[in-house]
């Protein structure tokens, strides 16, 4: 599958790095979605980076420098007139309404609280935990899937693996049940 399906990458998916890097590897060319987000949603994800992480300035300024030299048409702009049209979590309001102004269907995020299926379902847009979509994807493309979590790994030099055991931290139903294909 290569897509331009657009998926709104939520600043707390951004700022872990493991998941993002993952789904950020998914979403280059030939992807398998397209990746999207907002100005303030870059912005949240730094100040998370630098506050609440610790990264340095240089690092996180370097990361918001590669998301967009990577993803250049994944910045949405012009969606600010919705944002009071939306009516879930008043803090995540402008995330829906990026996902709503570039017609994507899917939210990700670890904060599925704050965006009710109430608040969602009027505008066709359903919110995810990472690791659902991961195991969508997976299952969609598992070779795929496969050659980049082995890239990573040797990048880290480690073993696959470990880097499914470590990624489990945040996404564990996706990292036993590829555990469990790589045991098989």
């Amino acid at each position: 599958m290569r897509a331009d399906f657009r998926v709104v990458l939520d600043a707390c998916v951004l700022a872990n790095y493991g998941v993002a890097n993952l789904l950020l590897l998914l979403a280059e060319k030939p992807r398998l979605y397209l990746p999207v987000w907002s100005e303030e949603i870059l912005a949240e994800t730094r100040r998370t980076q630098v506050q609440r992480l610790r990264w340095s300035e240089s690092i996180a300024d370097s990361f918001q420098s590669e998301l967009r030299r990577a993803f250049p048409e994944g910045l949405v702009q012009g969606f600010e007139h919705l944002v009071e049209q939306c009516t879930n979590d008043s803090k995540d309001r402008h995330v829906l309404a990026c996902a709503i102004h570039s017609k994507a269907e899917v939210i990700l995020t670890f904060n599925l609280r704050d965006f009710t299926a109430v608040a969602l379902t009027p505008w066709g847009v359903t919110a995810k935990h990472p690791q659902d979509y991961l195991l969508t994807l997976f299952d969609l493309e598992p070779l795929h899937v496969m050659h980049q979590l082995g890239g990573i790994a040797q990048k880290r030099g480690c073993t696959l693996e470990d880097h499914l055991i470590d990624l489990g931290r945040f996404v564990p139903e996706f990292s036993a049940r590829l555990l469990d294909e790589l045991n098989s």
